[in-house]
């Protein structure tokens, strides 16, 4: 691995040494306070630190507005060796790319110079000046120096753009997956039903979906697909195009729609790409579901009595195996009865301790929230996980509430 150049040096990147650099230069002064006032005010330097310890006293130190050296503060007690230092201090030099513009900047800032700048042998130019306490400083300038310095803006500024136009394009994936989502809700007389997914980082590979397959019939989708970021996102929108488009044929031969919409996936992604599924047909005149778990965390139906069953799976995951199948289950709904559809985002989110918010949570949030619309149990739900786990969301979370209507 190459040694990257930098202004002070050269930095090691093979890890063949230890890492090395200086930390800080003492400065022996009279008063810190005054001190720190011609050193940011006078000098534009930066506070690095300042503290107070039993054993050292108070450690003060400044930076130059690069921060790569540290000019340390001090005020040794009187009597002591140290303290003799004070004002003794001659051999520190500072580098600039405008010497000129720095002795006049500082000029009028009331900072003593020797001289003006002069030329040097060596093509340089440089003057010194003086602290409050006589302690000296050189300012030199190189034009090789200057190059540097602007070899280095040239590449700051160019990594500057490339972040923002990389967070832009993030922003537009962003905005063109939340249309991806369901932005109309097919009616429905027996169920009130409302879905979201929030995800954890600007991208993600969450999918929920609302499909309308006509005769009073739509069909529910919570999906997950593999990997994070820009990637899961592209299989969740693959996922979702494959699924919109081939829907048609999903309420009269929904075993035929789904071994096609897994043809489809595993033949435009990776081998190791893949995603699960729960797809459920709901008829609004029977109030009957229809449903296949492709590999996906069980949903729950919370009974009116309070009894929980789990929709399981009857199928593996999407896109790994081009010979597929898997079975179709179905169930009653009645009145009262709650569905539960999510992702791994609900149930494994953490609190502080470790703990997992986990299926009971869900099913006792449930419980307390199903006097209420589904959008709004919908709300609760989600504001009770993420108060969990501190709004420190590890994972997308995606959770979809249908409550069977009186």
């Amino acid at each position: 691995m190459e040694n990257v150049p930098s202004s002070s040096g050269v930095v090691r990147l093979d890890r063949q040494n230890p890492y090395l650099r200086l930390l800080c230069v003492n400065i022996f002064v009279r008063d810190q306070d005054r001190s720190l006032r011609f050193y940011v005010d006078q000098l534009g330097f930066g506070l690095v630190v300042d503290e107070n310890y039993e054993s050292a006293g108070r450690w003060l130190a400044v930076a130059p507005p690069d921060g790569n050296t540290v000019l340390a503060l001090i005020t040794p007690k009187r009597k002591s060796e140290d303290y003799k230092l004070i004002g003794r201090s001659k051999h520190a030099v500072l580098v600039t790319e405008d010497v000129v513009a720095k002795f006049e900047e500082w000029s009028k800032r009331g900072v003593r110079f020797h001289h003006p700048p002069q030329t040097t042998l060596w093509g340089g130019i440089f003057t010194r000046f003086d602290d409050l306490d006589g302690n000296s400083f050189t300012l030199v300038g190189r034009d090789d120096f200057v190059r540097e310095i602007e070899a280095e803006r040239r590449a700051a500024a160019e990594k500057l753009e490339a972040e923002r136009r990389a967070a832009q394009e993030l922003d537009i994936a962003k905005r063109v997956q939340a249309r991806l989502f369901p932005q109309n809700l097919p009616p429905m007389k027996t169920l009130d039903y409302a879905g979201v997914c929030v995800q954890a980082r600007e991208v993600g590979g969450d999918y929920y979906d609302f499909l309308n397959l006509g005769q009073s019939r739509f069909g529910l989708v919570i999906g997950d697909t593999s990997g994070k970021g820009i990637g899961a996102a592209l299989l969740m929108a693959n996922l979702q195009a494959n699924l919109r488009s081939q829907s048609a044929i999903a309420m009269e031969h929904p075993q035929r729609f789904l071994q096609s919409v897994n043809q489809v996936f595993s033949e435009n992604t990776t081998d190791s790409a893949y995603a699960t599924l729960f797809f459920g047909e709901y008829d609004d005149r029977s109030r009957r579901l229809r449903y296949a778990n492709c590999g996906h965390y069980s949903p729950v139906l919370l009974r009116r009595d309070d009894a929980v069953e789990r929709l399981n799976s009857t199928g593996t995951v999407l896109g790994l195996f081009c010979e597929w199948d898997c079975a179709l289950e179905e169930c009653a709904l009645a009145a009262g009865d709650i569905l539960a559809l999510y992702t791994d985002g609900i149930t494994e989110a953490f609190n502080s301790d470790g703990e997992e918010f986990g299926e009971q949570r869900l099913i006792e949030a449930l419980r307390r929230n199903r006097g209420q619309t589904a959008q709004a149990m919908l709300a609760a739900i989600l504001g009770e996980v993420q108060a969990f786990s501190d709004n420190k969301q590890g994972d997308d979370i995606t959770l979809i509430v249908a409550k069977c209507r009186s």
